[in-house]
């Protein structure tokens, strides 16, 4: 009885700890989200869904902009996650744990810091836009400031070490020899990348995907900080209807209809990828 009791009992602090800072605050912010009245009258329980139809229909703009940007930020990611992971798994050698620790770096400091550093490399008279500027390569008007694009960019290099890590994780463990099979093969460098290493760093995109896309979306920081009023994401929203306006009912809402937004979006990644194809080459 001991032994089938001891997984359980190992596992059950973590059990414990994923109940009391995860299910009951969510279970509790559902119940609030079902909520009328304000802070100074009091709330009460009157399974109002009324405040989810005004959720979508106050911030569906705000939402699928927060869509776009987690999206286009995921994208960039793995344009340029992939191929550092890959030539750091293939081509680091003994210095593997550099390049690593190169990546990561930046996360010493503050997430903010890292945003407020991006800000200024992205002024109007910073050190990029201001000295192609001075060249005549940009024009004196031209800025990035206070864009959508500036806002994708912040999140794409805060977020990149989270699409990068998963995949060269799956990488490294790949048995080398595979590759020089299929060059024994008679494949070409590009066949044995789509036929052999792809789908074995599926794993790895998978992962990676999830990581920088639930984070990026619900992000607020680099809008606030790299974004005009014209690029608010949710994630800005919430915080304001929660800390600012007292508006509890309406940020749980807003919270909910995000997260429910994401497990379709997540839920059809997954399927267009093939998570039973992943698993298996995972297994593999």
């Amino acid at each position: 009885m001991r032994r089938k009791l001891a997984p359980y009992l190992l596992a059950l602090p973590a059990w414990a700890w994923l109940a009391m800072f995860f299910v009951v605050p969510l279970a509790g912010m559902a119940s609030l989200s079902l909520t009328s009245g304000n802070v100074i009258t009091g709330f009460s329980q009157t399974f109002n869904i009324g405040n989810y139809l005004t959720a979508i229909d106050t911030y569906g703009e705000q939402i699928a902009r927060s869509l776009f940007y987690g999206l286009s930020a995921t994208l960039i990611c793995i344009a340029i996650g992939y191929p550092a992971a890959y030539w750091i798994a293939f081509k680091g050698g003994r210095h593997k744990s550099t390049y690593l620790l190169l990546l990561l770096l930046p996360f010493f400091v503050s997430f903010v810091l890292r945003t407020i550093s991006w800000k200024f490399t992205l002024s109007d008279n910073g050190i990029v836009l201001g000295t192609l500027k001075q060249i005549g390569v940009l024009p004196a008007d031209f800025g990035v400031l206070n864009t959508a694009p500036a806002v994708i960019l912040g999140l794409a290099y805060n977020f990149l070490p989270f699409m990068v890590l998963p995949i060269y994780a799956v990488l490294e463990r790949m048995d080398h020899g595979v590759v020089e099979a299929a060059h024994d093969l008679y494949a070409s460098r590009v066949q044995a990348f789509v036929r052999v290493v792809l789908p074995i760093s599926l794993p790895g995109v998978f992962a990676g995907g999830l990581m920088t896309f639930i984070p990026t979306t619900a992000d607020y920081v680099n809008a606030s900080v790299l974004g005009g009023t014209g690029n608010t994401m949710i994630g800005s929203i919430i915080q304001t209807q929660y800390l600012v306006n007292n508006a509890y009912p309406i940020a749980s809402a807003i919270t909910f209809v995000l997260m429910g937004v994401l497990l379709l979006g997540i839920f059809s990644y997954a399927r267009a990828l093939g998570t039973e194809r992943v698993m298996e080459v995972q297994a593999k």
